[in-house]
């Protein structure tokens, strides 16, 4: 049994094109630019397009997919940083911050209740996986909280993404909602007993 024939060249030079220009595109306007006007900017018909991505339910999963396994590997990568808290902190920044540049996130969110592809779901879990991973590490090493569990903070993530794109595509700047997140998930510091006397009451 043979398995499927290879790409020609051009064919996949072709797909690698339209899945660039996608990236942009869907991260620019989210699910409302269409897949002619895809076709259009990458400079090919839309009969190209159509070949390699049917349904634009297919090329915008192709493309999420792709920004999605970064994320988790990214994650993945600091599961052993020496710094838990900040390393926890660093990514929840990342990923709320470019979710609030790209619309194709806040989008895949705003459809949560519809189905994803097998890959899509595998993929988001393993994100949430690697997220509970840091949580945990944090919260041992003292400098985040210790009653937030992992849902509470994807929940937490995920309002922020999408609020942060609510009412229009132009992108609101993330830094004063993550200062604030930032701050709730900080443990609170421990009083320190100097000289005898008495902590803060």
């Amino acid at each position: 049994m043979t398995g499927p024939k290879p790409m020609r060249s051009d064919a996949r030079r072709n797909r690698e094109l339209l899945l660039e220009v996608a990236r942009a595109a869907f991260a620019a306007d989210g699910l409302s630019v269409s897949l002619d006007e895809i076709a259009r900017r990458a400079g090919v018909g839309p009969g190209t397009l159509y070949r390699h991505f049917p349904a634009k339910e297919a090329l915008f999963e192709a493309v999420l997919q792709d920004r999605l396994q970064r994320l988790a590997d990214e994650a993945a990568a600091l599961r052993d940083a020496r710094d838990p808290g900040s390393a926890l902190l660093g990514f929840v920044d990342r990923l709320i911050a470019e979710a609030a540049l790209k619309r194709d996130l806040a989008d895949a969110l705003a459809s949560a209740g519809t189905e994803l592809s097998t890959g899509l779901a595998e993929t988001g879990a393993r994100i949430r996986e690697e997220i509970g991973h840091l949580l945990v590490r944090a919260q041992a090493s003292g400098e985040i909280r210790d009653d937030v569990g992992v849902d509470d903070l994807m929940t937490i993530i995920a309002a922020m993404m999408f609020t942060l794109r609510r009412g229009g595509a132009r992108a609101r700047d993330p830094r004063p909602a993550l200062a604030v997140l930032r701050d709730g998930l900080l443990a609170a510091p421990t009083a320190v007993d100097c000289g005898g006397g008495r902590g803060p009451r």
